[in-house]
């Protein structure tokens, strides 16, 4: 991991980074190699998994991604790890379908039983990327979206937040592209340990330095590709604007996320531990 820029160098992932050396409201720092986010895992190296494994202390994934995904996309070679737990939160409702066996070797369904699973993908809502105007409605898509996590799937995220706080190695977040779902989950996280809204935002947008290798991955991948290749260019960079107007409106909808995590069954002991957990 670079001292200056907290990006992790991994062979087989892109906009990996770490969590640490975020500043907050009172004047001290999350801490370095406990929560780490990263975009899809499953082309990581032998040398990317020893990398999580010896310079992190990796012990848990946690994994963003849609049942589908998973079955189309692969589950990746952490999970034959004996070491790392894998927690598979999807953040959309999933019509009743339960959670794969994630054991299963990467793509072992038939050609028809693909189409069958992609076709459950709603592809707005796992890459809801921006479209080329900053304001007005276009602006607000996202933010849409990402209020969408918040009422189909807190359970996930009061889920994900709880194994952030875990006292055993680092823990890693990641979605497809690293950048929405993961993006939503870590904000959240860093607002509960009160890191400044500034950083948070900061941290959000950083992917922008990695969005044309994230893109890259994406359309090498019949899952993502034709998304993809369907809007222009410009209109995947995450802007910050964004995240400021998300947070903003967790605020006003719901008294900020600390209320509303409350309300699902987020406790202080839960915020202690956390805050304990990610703070120097």
């Amino acid at each position: 991991m670079s001292e200056r820029t907290r990006w992790i160098r991994l062979e087989g992932a892109v906009n990996a980074r770490d969590l640490g050396g975020l500043p907050t409201a009172d004047g001290r720092a999350t801490r370095r190699g406990r929560v780490l986010r990263a975009d899809n895992l499953q082309e990581l190296t032998v040398t990317d998994v020893r990398v999580l494994l010896d310079d992190y202390d990796l012990k848990n994934i946690i994994d963003l991604r849609s049942h589908a995904e998973v079955r189309l996309e692969g589950p990746g070679p952490l999970t034959r790890i004996p070491s790392v737990t894998l927690h598979h939160l999807s953040l959309f409702a999933e019509n009743g379908h339960t959670t794969p066996d994630l054991t299963l070797p990467d793509r072992v369904m038939d050609d028809r039983a693909t189409v069958a699973v992609s076709a459950e993908i709603d592809m707005d809502k796992v890459l809801p990327w921006q479209t080329r105007e900053q304001n007005g409605e276009d602006a607000n898509r996202p933010v849409t979206f990402y209020r969408g996590y918040l009422r189909d799937r807190a359970d996930s995220i009061v889920a994900a937040l709880r194994v952030m706080a875990r006292t055993d190695g680092s823990a890693l977040v990641h979605c497809a592209a690293g950048k929405d779902r993961t993006g939503v989950v870590c904000a959240l996280a860093l607002e509960i340990a009160g890191v400044t809204r500034e950083a948070i935002v900061a941290d959000y947008a950083q992917t922008g330095e990695r969005i044309e290798a994230i893109l890259a991955r994406l359309r090498s991948s019949d899952t993502y590709a034709a998304d993809i290749d369907s809007r222009p260019a410009d209109s995947h960079h995450p802007h910050g604007v964004i995240m400021e107007r998300f947070l903003a409106r967790v605020d006003d909808e719901f008294g900020g996320t600390a209320t509303w995590l409350s309300r699902h069954g987020w406790t202080s002991e839960d915020t202690r531990a956390l805050r304990s957990r990610l703070l120097d």
